[in-house]
């Protein structure tokens, strides 16, 4: 049985492209909660650091996931994103997950 997959993203604006980085990201927030492999979907910004966001993502498998990759707001999401920040991207498995 597949389990679901998880991948948060940690992005940091680059100075003065924190306005950019946040238009960006909340552009895919629609379409990728759309998608029928989509769980959830949810944007967050650092209360401390506001360049600082995390997107959390949850899909039913890594095939739904592999879809949302395939996406055209996803691979605009790439070609874009090393203007506006650094990106570290987590893709996790569940371990004890309520």
């Amino acid at each position: 049985m597949a389990s679901n997959v998880k991948t948060v993203g940690v992005l940091t604006a680059h100075p003065g492209k924190e306005a950019d980085l946040q238009k960006l990201l909340e552009e895919l927030i629609g379409p990728s909660r759309a998608e029928p492999g989509n769980l959830r979907y949810d944007l967050w910004v650092d209360q401390d650091e506001p360049g600082v966001f995390i997107l959390d993502e949850l899909y039913i498998d890594a095939a739904a996931r592999e879809a949302h990759r395939a996406t055209p707001h996803f691979q605009h999401y790439l070609a874009t994103i090393v203007q506006l920040a650094e990106r570290k991207a987590f893709s996790l498995d569940p371990v004890v997950v309520a």
